[in-house]
């Protein structure tokens, strides 16, 4: 009897202990660039929190941070996320220069036809060549914007003459590499610094997809947009990843594991690329709303663009393959991919 009461008790304890545990909620810190207004904020960051939140039962939910609420600056989210500062961000790994070059194929100048090829291709490519450059990481998803184009202040950008003099914002190493290429003195810095330095003279213009120009306003910083030809790539691309502490991951239960499983990977990357293409026409008609001039640029200019920016695949080749890295091959991979998955538009 005392055998079987002490049985009972050590039992009694072992629930007690393990009731708490098993009601407890994993909350994760989400930290991102931008606003809550921002497309991103509404149309992918909101409705993954709200989906993980709903399929984990309540058991899993986010804590958003904004805007870089949570502290540091936006070339810092890889090594917050890496470290666990921060439990799951999203953010360029352009912002870093150099720091991720097997991903910077896909920021060279005329590489994709769309957010959604271009998504499916950069996570096929990622498992390949670049899951290494991200140690401490589990990448979620990755992808790239809709196209990107030319917003200047003072002057419409109509031909390659006219970079000649303009400083000019871009996101990652290549794009200001493209610049230079073009003509435009380039001003490397990440999104939410255009607003400031647009409206000081610090810049002239920027390079940006249309999608993110509403929530910062920068429709109405700037009187012309130049868009290109849509049967040439686009001018230019930045990558996205979509990323998780991998020590948090793996503390999961199995159960919430399962979660994330079914909220990443090809087919989440797919969607949110698609998600990015279908954001253009706000934002374009935003600027035609404000009064913008925009033009776009014919395929035969865009030709001459193409053949001065052509060194720059020379360079990205030279500088991977001195890192010891299949260059020519990653390239074509690259390339390939976007073929693959490519978007008739």
């Amino acid at each position: 009897m005392k055998t079987m009461f002490r049985t009972l008790t050590l039992l009694a304890a072992a629930a007690a202990w393990a009731a708490p545990a098993a009601a407890q909620e994993v909350t994760l810190k989400f930290h991102h660039i931008w606003n809550p207004q921002a497309m991103a904020s509404v149309n992918v960051i909101q409705p993954w929190c709200d989906k993980i939140a709903k399929e984990s039962g309540g058991k899993m939910k986010c804590q958003i941070l904004p805007a870089m609420s949570g502290g540091g600056t936006p070339p810092q989210l890889v090594d917050r996320v890496k470290d666990g500062v921060d439990d799951v961000v999203i953010t360029l790994p352009g912002y870093t220069a150099g720091r991720f070059p097997a991903m910077e194929v896909f920021e060279l100048p005329f590489m994709c036809n769309s957010a959604e090829a271009g998504a499916r291709a950069t996570w096929d490519y990622l498992q390949k060549y670049a899951l290494k450059e991200f140690p401490g990481t589990k990448i979620l998803a990755t992808w790239v914007h809709d196209e990107g184009y030319i917003h200047t202040r003072d002057k419409q950008v109509k031909t390659l003459a006219d970079f000649k003099g303009l400083k000019m914002r871009a996101p990652t190493r290549q794009t200001n590499k493209l610049l230079a290429a073009l003509g435009a003195s380039p001003v490397g810095m990440p999104l939410p610094a255009i607003p400031d330095a647009v409206s000081k003279g610090t810049i002239d213009g920027f390079l940006l997809p249309w999608e993110v120009m509403p929530s910062l306003k920068l429709h109405e910083l700037v009187k012309f947009d130049s868009e290109t030809d849509p049967s040439r790539p686009a001018l230019y691309s930045a990558v996205f990843i979509f990323a998780m502490n991998q020590a948090k991951y793996d503390s999961l239960s199995p159960e919430l594991k399962k979660v994330i499983d079914a909220n990443s990977g090809a087919a989440s990357s797919q969607a949110i690329g698609k998600i990015w293409d279908g954001s253009q026409a706000v934002g374009r008609k935003a600027a035609q709303d404000h009064g913008n001039t925009l033009y776009t640029i014919p395929a035969s200019e865009l030709d001459n663009w193409v053949k001065a920016s052509a060194p720059l695949y020379d360079s990205w080749v030279a500088d991977i393959e001195g890192k010891g890295m299949p260059a020519k091959q990653m390239l074509a991979d690259a390339r390939d991919l976007l073929a693959k998955y490519k978007v008739n538009k």
